[in-house]
């Protein structure tokens, strides 16, 4: 995997080569993240800022933390629905492709891509998903159907994250909406060094278990 830098103000490194698991695991120890081009090619990003949520600094609002309790939270049940649901092709910006689906579903079956899901009287209505290596978590998309359920889903993840000794929580890109949440902007060097300690196997970490 190449470690260069991005070739343009969206993050751009390269595009080609293919969503295996091998390729794809690769990839995120690199820094680097795929999304679809042109319906054809792969297009590999490693923005500069990127986006984390410190997990000391999730901002949960007392409107939040009302909400908590109004929904059932599960993890790694639904990850193909979580999927599917976050690649709706009616969402504005949609980009995940079937492709996608197939190639993270593979990834989730084999460990290391997860999801977190709300449900509210048993209908899933909320949840996000990514990739975890070690300490070291992707977030790749959420969706919500109800207000609060995408959310929710984000603060169990990070108490599972803290719980289990993770130590970056990555979100890409910064939007207003994750900035309301506590995600900031951090340079590229400096998310890379947090990677790099983030994704080392825990026994070189002398953390707590991670997947």
């Amino acid at each position: 995997m190449p470690d260069a830098a991005p070739v343009d103000d969206t993050g751009l490194v390269a595009v080609g080569a293919d969503l295996e698991p091998g390729t794809l695991l690769a990839a995120y120890r690199s820094g680097l993240f795929p999304m679809p081009l042109d319906g054809r090619r792969i297009a590999w990003f490693s923005p500069d800022p990127r986006g984390v949520v410190p997990l000391d600094g999730l901002r949960v609002s007392r409107s939040l933390r009302r909400s908590l309790k109004d929904f059932d939270v599960t993890i790694d049940t639904r990850f193909r629905d979580v999927m599917q649901r976050c690649a709706d092709p009616s969402r504005d910006g949609g980009w995940i492709t079937p492709e996608f689906v197939d190639a993270y579903t593979e990834l989730h079956e084999l460990g290391w891509a997860h999801s977190v899901e709300t449900f509210r009287d048993g209908e899933l209505v909320g949840g996000l998903y990514g990739v975890r290596i070690n300490g070291f978590f992707a977030g790749e998309s959420m969706f919500h159907v109800i207000p609060d359920a995408s959310k929710v889903a984000l603060v169990h993840l990070v108490h599972w994250l803290v719980a289990t000794g993770a130590t970056l929580l990555d979100v890409q890109w910064t939007t207003p909406h994750l900035v309301s949440l506590g995600a900031v902007d951090v340079t590229r060097d400096e998310y890379l060094t947090l990677l790099a300690k983030a994704s080392r196997p825990v026994n070189q970490r002398g953390q707590g278990a991670a997947t």
